[in-house]
């Protein structure tokens, strides 16, 4: 059953050293000051994972949070790169991050093995790509029944899994609709799960085209208005295109983003 924690609480209990940390969200609904909290708190050696990380997992990496990044696609959307991932990993600064590269369909695939209970997801994909000679987690595999050649890649089952939803009620159970993404997936494949949500009523209304993730299948609940800003959440608030047109110049110079960091964490310079 999930428990009603304040953000704070719920990072510092379910988010530790060295965990496997999925922040999931595509374009919609990303967790963006879960991520923020995880900088506050200190936390380090974490492997994160994502099928498009943006620019939180870039301020995750800058704060050197990250030894590890788990993905499909890297970008700041609409505007460019993720400098601090690219100094990250082509100057070590902060700290050395080592990256494994998946396709979307690689990465859904991986989630949904993982949300199964199953040990590996097999797909047509990555024929024609140099991919597999790149990541060790790409493996061929041969159909028993009919030989077609496939593709073998092993479950995602993190640590713990974050996302952003619209809605709890009070005994835990959460609603979220709009663009859902591998949401679902990602907590049902999660030793443990953290839900951060725009408000907790007392009864979740029916809405068209709406998923629940039942209070069983989350461990933590915390209500975090504008949560998931700048991203958008459906039926609350609008992207903030500025806000990721501004980040590209703090994320360029490394002393703009120390600033922009002791600022977060309330460090004075």
């Amino acid at each position: 059953m999930a428990r009603v924690l304040s953000l704070g609480e719920a990072v510092a209990e379910l988010v530790h050293d060295g965990d496997t940390v999925a922040l999931e969200g595509f374009t919609h609904l990303i967790p963006v000051e879960a991520g923020h909290e995880i900088i506050r708190q200190g936390r380090r050696n974490l492997t994160v994972v994502r099928m498009t990380p943006d620019i939180v997992y870039d301020q995750l990496i800058g704060a050197g949070c990250a030894s590890k990044l788990i993905f499909s696609w890297g970008g700041n959307p609409g505007v460019g790169s993720l400098h601090r991932f690219r100094d990250a990993v082509q100057h070590a600064w902060p700290v050395p991050l080592d990256i494994e590269e998946h396709s979307h369909a690689g990465m859904a695939n991986r989630y949904v093995a993982g949300a199964s209970g199953l040990p590996f997801a097999v797909l047509r994909g990555y024929t024609g790509t140099d991919l597999p000679a790149q990541t060790a987690t790409i493996k061929p595999i041969t159909c028993p029944f009919t030989g077609e050649q496939l593709t073998a890649v092993p479950a995602l089952n993190p640590d713990v899994t974050i996302v952003q939803a619209q809605r709890a009620d009070r005994a835990g159970n959460v609603q979220l609709w709009g663009i859902v993404g591998v949401q679902k997936e990602a907590v049902l494949a999660a030793k443990r799960s953290l839900v951060t949500v725009e408000e907790i009523v007392d009864e979740l209304e029916p809405r068209p085209g709406a998923i629940v993730l039942p209070t069983w299948a989350v461990t933590a609940v915390a209500e975090v208005p504008g949560g998931a800003k700048p991203s958008y959440a459906a039926g609350y608030y609008e992207r903030d295109n500025a806000a990721y047109q501004t980040w590209d110049p703090i994320g360029r110079d490394r002393e703009e983003f120390t600033r922009w960091l002791n600022d977060l964490t309330g460090v004075k310079a």
